[in-house]
């Protein structure tokens, strides 16, 4: 049975990407949100994402990726933000593949 899990991502340092999860785990789906105390912009994508390139986030804004609809799994350690600010955070929940 698919169940889903959440956590939140601290960029403590601007302009150093941080995966999400080191774990291979493999998702169905998975939403991202900027939190809503955040200073500046984040950004979510893969291991090549930085404070100006990447899927952008302002404070409260979110996005999500739905692979089931493909036929197709994600994987959480695939997944990495950044931040425009120290500190800021990404908020996340993902539906583990069962």
């Amino acid at each position: 049975m698919a169940y889903p899990i959440t956590g939140t991502t601290d960029v403590g340092t601007a302009g150093s990407r941080v995966q999400i999860d080191n774990t291979p785990r493999r998702v169905l789906s998975i939403t991202f949100r900027g939190r809503l105390g955040n200073t500046g912009k984040v950004y979510v994508g893969g291991s090549a994402v930085a404070a100006n390139a990447g899927f952008e986030l302002g404070p409260g804004e979110a996005i999500s990726f739905n692979f089931s609809s493909a036929f197709v799994s994600g994987v959480m350690n695939d997944f990495y933000v950044d931040a425009e600010s120290n500190g800021d955070d990404v908020d996340w929940m993902a539906i583990l593949w069962p």
